[in-house]
């Protein structure tokens, strides 16, 4: 198979492409990325020359993805996005450039070259908030409460268009929270673990109280390769892990595990329309794909908190420049 992946140097993105690699023989990857601020060349490094070309560039920019495109690509794989919600909040302008009209040009070129799948992975978040009971289903309304979520809402429906109006085979993921390796440290777990591992305060909004349901990177992958391979065109899965957990109960199992104080805690004001409690119903695609999380929460998590510690250099690097200033605007005045 020839695939075209998009935001592959990101941290969903080259997990893929390691999973992919380790999984296939004979696969040809495309890589297309524009390396902004989450995007790291770093995070494929152990990826030989001849099973992965990297292609630097924007995917809201159409007649440069028309150039590069390569011949017969069998499927594109779109993780491209702009994805921090505070970001959004913060300037929503790139959100809609990249989550939109990059969809757009991803799904216009797919539709001109012939492409057979055209993989969106999209995300519980366009589904907006639920209360303490209840599961978001592939038939829950979409009711996103953030310009990045709404950005994201706007992407599935427009992949849907395109199926409806072209016959363009696609597919639409939709998953809960991420962990696991290269996960860039602005976002929950790895910013936890990281500052923990610096003594540095851990910022929790609000209470702590708003629960996610958490899915490791690799489950992830599994999903999405079999979605890839087997999916029915036009369909949305969801993938969940089944781990719902509120934001206190992981910084406090992270401060467990690193023998760290719950004096590094500090709450700071929440952020706007932050959603109370994510929670995925993943019936689908157990029952349609045969799929399954097989990573444990507790061990999953142990075994993120270890790579980040033996990969210092990795994000060191990166809490710097650019992403320090972000952050102290972010939650030196909250």
């Amino acid at each position: 198979m020839k695939l075209l992946v998009t935001g592959g140097a990101g941290f969903i993105g080259c997990n893929f492409i390691k999973y992919l690699i380790n999984k296939y023989n004979k696969y040809q990857i495309f890589n297309v990325d524009l390396l902004t601020y989450a995007g790291n060349l770093s995070n494929l490094l152990d990826i030989k020359a001849s099973e992965h070309t990297f292609v630097y560039g924007d995917i809201a920019e159409y007649k440069y993805i028309e150039n590069v495109f390569p011949k017969d690509i069998d499927a594109i794989v779109n993780f491209a996005a702009e994805s921090h919600v505070d970001r959004s909040i913060e300037d929503s302008g790139i959100f809609i450039r990249t989550n939109v009209e990059g969809t757009r040009v991803l799904l216009e070129t797919a539709r001109r070259h012939g492409v057979k799948k055209f993989l969106q992975v999209s995300t519980d978040e366009v589904y907006g908030s639920l209360g303490l009971e209840g599961y978001f289903t592939e038939d829950t309304p979409l009711a996103p409460n953030s310009p990045y979520s709404a950005s994201k809402a706007a992407a599935d429906l427009l992949v849907l268009a395109y199926h409806r109006t072209y016959r363009l085979p696609i597919n639409i993921t939709r998953c809960s929270n991420n962990y696991g390796p290269y996960q860039f440290p602005e976002k929950f777990i790895p910013l936890i673990i990281t500052n923990a591992l610096e003594d540095k305060s851990l910022p929790v909004y609000g209470n702590g109280l708003n629960i996610r349901d958490w899915l490791h990177v690799w489950d992830h992958c599994a999903a999405l390769d079999l979605v890839l391979h087997e999916g029915k065109p036009g369909e949305v899965y969801n993938i969940g892990g089944n781990n719902e957990r509120t934001n206190i109960e992981i910084v406090r199992k992270i401060l467990s595990e690193l023998g760290k104080q719950d004096s590094l805690i500090t709450y700071v004001k929440d952020r706007p329309g932050h959603d109370c409690r994510y929670a995925i119903d993943a019936s689908k695609i157990k029952k349609e794909l045969g799929w399954e999380p097989k990573i444990n929460f507790d061990s999953g998590l142990r075994k993120t908190i270890d790579w980040y510690c033996t990969n210092r250099d990795w994000w060191e690097k990166i809490k710097s420049g650019e992403y320090r200033q972000y952050y102290e605007r972010m939650y030196s005045h909250r």
